[in-house]
């Protein structure tokens, strides 16, 4: 039986109310909060919210099925609008989320943006050396606060001067003398759950209220953020000592899982597509370990040390995925960091960090010639990824097939599943 909500704003309602979410919020005969299907404000005034056609679109894959016998998800996941904006709530705003790295917040006073799906944040380390994260929004009128990263004593709002210590308190609230039942206490930013684990920092995109937006220990959020995976990772190098080098963005015509699918193929594109790659790569070794929320793809190195001495992937390679869409590449020397941005239903960017063992962090010649070797194989990708967005949003095409190396493939397939199905 269909079930439809349609939100509808009755002319007559107060400015407050004047949203579909605050309508909804304040109507119980729904017998549904809004929020539950999207935190996403609606913009037009009569929007037909379809719950049927959602919990439709989820169904058509089933994780119950083997690998052997089992349909990929139809291309509507990575085409349909109002999936996406469903799938921002149920997936990414839930769980640990990889937004920068630790050394973007060494030093006190030290801070960064970022923006993951509509969620716009800002991280800081306070003078006190206590690491923070809080809504990047200011409580006045609700302007964006800080921008990039950098180094700052206090955050004031370009807008109105709304002046916020590092720890969120509001220090200043300019011409607001004389406003009747105001607090600057009750005015300070909006504190998200932060967590560092190795050389990583971590949000929760969920109310912090009871937790006072305080720092995570590093057992809880191995435990919660990478389950069982942590001791292989630690072991392969991920959270070992390395030099931060740089950051690299691609910004994809793409749906966010295109590119996370791309990843998770066991290895099956690499001979076709990337054959600069497959020479450093002894693919008779790809091997594939399922976790809980992580997979890890291994593969041993497949040359020797060039004539010139340049081996940029070294004896052996790790691929992590951490669910839903953070990957950590260990080879060699190297280790990248690939953090898959949505930007709609058919758009993402993909952020790059690249981290080296600090004895070759001089070595510009070598940096250089990695870098240029890393950007082909994601130009490459780019290509790849771009191609298939097109295909699924064609006539030709609904469902496809696994082949039994895309074991990490299907495995992100059925996370989403449990986190998107009604």
């Amino acid at each position: 039986m269909m079930t439809t909500l349609t939100a509808t704003v009755p002319e007559f309602l107060p400015p407050s109310l004047k949203s579909t979410r605050g309508y909804f919020n304040s109507h119980s005969e729904f017998g549904v909060s809004i929020s539950k299907f999207s935190r996403r404000r609606f913009h037009n005034p009569t929007r037909v919210f379809a719950v049927s056609d959602i919990s439709k679109l989820v169904t058509e894959f089933d994780p119950k099925i083997p690998l052997e016998r089992a349909s990929t998800p139809p291309s509507s996941w990575y085409t349909d609008p109002q999936f996406y904006s469903f799938e921002l709530d149920r997936v990414f705003y839930g769980g640990w989320q990889a937004v920068g790295y630790s050394d973007q917040i060494k030093e006190s006073r030290d801070f960064f943006t970022g923006r993951l799906g509509d969620v716009d944040f800002v991280v800081c380390r306070d003078e006190n050396g206590k690491i923070h994260a809080f809504h990047n929004v200011c409580s006045h009128h609700a302007s964006i606060l800080a921008s990039g990263n950098g180094r700052k004593s206090c955050f004031v709002c370009l807008y109105h001067g709304w002046t916020y210590s590092l720890s969120g308190s509001l220090v200043k609230a300019t011409r607001m003398s004389g406003i009747q039942n105001f607090s600057l206490s009750e005015m300070g930013l909006k504190p998200l759950r932060v967590a560092v684990w190795g050389p990583f920092v971590l949000l929760k995109v969920t109310a912090a209220t009871s937790r006072k937006g305080e720092v995570e220990t590093d057992e809880l959020v191995a435990s919660e953020w990478l389950g069982t995976s942590v001791g292989r990772l630690s072991q392969g190098g991920v959270d070992s000592p390395l030099s931060y080098i740089c950051r690299r963005e691609y910004t994809i015509d793409c749906n966010w899982k295109v590119f996370c699918d791309n990843y998770l193929d066991g290895g099956y594109h690499v001979p076709y597509a990337h054959k600069g790659l497959m020479s450093g790569l002894d693919l008779e070794t790809y091997s594939t370990t399922i976790f809980e929320k992580v997979s890890i793809q291994e593969c041993g190195g497949g040359s020797k040390v060039g004539e010139d001495g340049f081996d940029r992937l070294g004896s052996e390679a790790l691929y992590a995925f951490v669910y839903p869409n953070f990957m950590i590449n260990r080879y060699g020397p190297w280790m990248d960091t690939n953090l898959v941005l949505p930007l709609g239903p058919r758009k993402c960017k993909v952020v790059f960090d690249y981290f080296l063992d600090p004895s070759l962090k001089d070595d510009e010649a070598f940096v250089k010639r990695s870098l240029e070797e890393s950007d082909r194989v994601q130009m490459e990708d780019v290509m790849l990824c771009e191609s298939v967005q097109r295909g699924l949003e064609s006539q030709a095409y609904d469902k496809g097939r696994y082949a039994l190396v895309e074991k990490p493939m299907h495995h992100f397939h059925c996370l989403l599943h449990h986190n998107l199905k009604l």
